[in-house]
């Protein structure tokens, strides 16, 4: 969730950009970094930590073009330093990128013989380089940019900045999100509305593939195919405050759209991207070899990601797991052997019921570990370890981002004990690394399914009952599902394990019932299509969420709407298959005219019994 700010001005950028930079501060970063033109030369200042360093070397070494581009980074290959802060830079070119380069490794290769020389470890090095092959080669910066997006593979944000070219910027988006600034005489690019709040309340957001021209004299923009397009243009509320919608109806769609970028950011502190392998940023207060059994508790949302991390441990790493509703564990008297160890999840990380449960787990001699999004909150500071999920704020009181950030950290932290007990070999580690590298691609695709999704509410909103069926890690997202219903459209839905069917909810299938089968085609997926075929039987009105291989065996002459998603890793599957049911209850929800983001009865941190 790096931030990104790009002026063409009429007075010094550096300020500008530093100021917008600030604004971008609550995004998370670990290194900042601004370029501009100087006498048409191109011209970094870079710094590691807080962006007063970068101030104090700009007081030192200060830049006066009117021409420029800023970064805060969040370090994802490579180390937090100086060197691999952005801008990035060639003789022709400097570029700031949000997000990450799945393909970094073949296009560096493809580069280095080339004769490109890398100086960092970054993935973004890639970008400039490729782009200033095609300039070496006669291509115009605007030529060499639109033959360079298509071979980037992954989710990303850019902004481009040429030497000689001081009325030149080109943005680009592809799942990271970018923004527009219109003013007087200047125009600005930057990752969010806040961070053009100072200059501007004008602006345009990019969409998915586009990229943009910009000069002091506007904004051209073309779609992924390079058509010209038009984009709204709006005015923003960002002066006045904390978080914008940007161009989203509500809170809970901006949050929705923001998975992509956060579970990128999310993971990038837990995972060597170049490497393929988990490299937690702590030392473990505890060896997972001599632990016999893992506690989770949590609540709500943060209670299915616990269910998912349940299949986790216990496939990756042979380790026994026992989940538990926090306002059930606190008084169950659970025996805990001491020793072990205790996870606890919690977005505002002041659940009341999960704190109570953390202190309980302290008292039995556990080792406590605390996955939330707030690192200042009372269960990061009571708790021995804590793993941020780096989802940044969540406004809409339905948890979206924070609940799939929460799965990449337990993914990669279930990876973690899997190594450490010797259950999961390397390959197996690169593997699954290598698909939660992907895990921002695929969440793009998936959102790229909202028209789709969209037409199936309109349905679902006539319905008074839904059901929701999944067997394994899809279980836990089939009671997500049927909770995201509920919370904010008010429709009664229960998520049920599709084995469980025959045993009672099948009593409830008529043709009125709709019924969510979360299907990814897996080792139980010919299991949980048989659940499926019971429903048909009895008349049941079926809406299937799988991949392609699933969608084709499922074909067999049934009623069936289907929804395709991308096909990914099965063991990580859940991260995927969380967007759609959140899309599903928020459009719902938006049909029936509820309020999304403040549904009746709830409040986003229960911090009372």
């Amino acid at each position: 969730m790096c931030g990104i700010i790009g002026v063409i001005g009429q007075e010094p950028a550096a300020p500008q950009l530093i100021d917008a930079l600030k604004r971008l501060e609550y995004r998370g970063y670990d290194s900042a970094g601004v370029a501009t033109l100087e006498g048409g030369k191109l011209t970094r200042r870079r710094a590691e930590g807080k962006l007063k360093n970068l101030e104090a070397r700009l007081l030192r070494e200060p830049l006066t073009g009117t021409t420029g581009i800023g970064h805060t980074r969040w370090a994802t290959h490579g180390r937090p330093t100086e060197n691999n802060a952005h801008p990035h830079a060639t003789e022709k070119l400097a570029v700031v990128h949000n997000g990450i380069i799945e393909n970094f490794s073949e296009l560096r290769r493809e580069l280095e013989k080339q004769g490109a020389k890398f100086s960092t470890d970054t993935d973004t090095e890639v970008i400039a380089h490729l782009v200033t092959v095609a300039m070496k080669r006669g291509a115009s910066p605007i030529e060499a940019v639109k033959a360079a997006l298509p071979r980037l593979r992954g989710a990303f944000a850019l902004a481009f900045l040429f030497a000689g070219e001081e009325n030149l910027l080109i943005g680009a988006r592809q799942g990271s999100p970018l923004a527009i600034g219109f003013g007087d005489g200047s125009m600005y690019v930057g990752s969010d509305a806040i961070a053009l709040a100072p200059f501007t309340d004008t602006v345009s957001y990019l969409e998915d593939g586009d990229w943009v021209i910009v000069t002091r004299g506007g904004a051209e923009m073309h779609d992924r195919d390079g058509n010209v397009v038009q984009r709204a243009v709006l005015k923003s509320q960002a002066s006045v405050l904390l978080i914008d919608k940007g161009n989203h109806r509500h809170f809970m769609a901006k949050e929705i759209h923001e998975q992509p970028e956060v579970v990128g950011h999310t993971l990038a502190n837990y995972l060597d991207m170049a490497a393929e392998r988990v490299a937690l940023p702590f030392a473990l207060p505890f060896d997972f070899k001599k632990l016999n059994r893992i506690s989770i508790a949590a609540c709500g949302t943060a209670y299915y990601a616990g269910m998912v991390a349940r299949y986790w441990f216990e496939q990756f790493a042979q380790l026994p797991v026992e989940v538990d509703i926090a306002s059930e564990f606190r008084y169950r008297d659970v025996p805990l052997a001491p020793g072990n160890l205790a996870i606890f999840v919690s977005q505002s990380g002041e659940t009341a019921d999960t704190l109570a449960s953390l202190r309980y787990a302290h008292a039995q001699q556990q080792h406590v570990l605390s996955i939330v999004n707030v690192p200042t909150s009372s269960i990061a500071r009571e708790s021995d370890v804590v793993m941020p999920t780096l989802a940044g704020p969540e406004i809409g009181v339905a948890s979206t981002k924070a609940f799939t950030c929460q799965l990449a950290a337990l993914a990669a932290l279930a990876i973690a004990a899997g190594r450490a007990r010797g259950a999961l070999a390397e390959s197996d580690e690169k593997a699954l690394v290598h698909a939660l590298i992907e895990m921002p691609r695929h969440l793009n695709d998936a959102l790229g399914l909202e028209p789709q999704i969209e037409q199936m509410a309109r349905d679902l909103a006539k319905c008074r009952d839904v059901l929701y069926l999944g067997r394994g890690t899809s279980f836990p997202i089939a009671l997500e599902g049927a909770l995201k219903l509920k919370e904010i459209s008010y429709i009664h839905a229960e998520g049920y394990a599709a084995g469980e069917l025959k045993h009672g909810p099948i009593a409830l299938i008529d043709e009125n019932m709709p019924v969510i089968v979360i299907a990814p085609h897996d080792k139980v997926f010919e299991k949980t299509v048989s659940n499926m075929q019971e429903v048909a039987a009895r008349g049941g009105r079926l809406i299937l969420m799988t991949d392609a291989k699933g969608a084709a065996a499922a074909n067999d002459g049934q009623s069936v709407m289907t929804l395709t998603l991308p096909t990914v890793h099965a063991a990580v599957a859940p991260l995927v298959y969380a967007v759609p049911v959140q899309l599903l209850a928020y459009h719902t929800a938006v049909i029936m005219g509820t309020d999304v983001d403040q549904p009746r009865n709830l409040a986003k941190s229960v911090t009372v019994e």
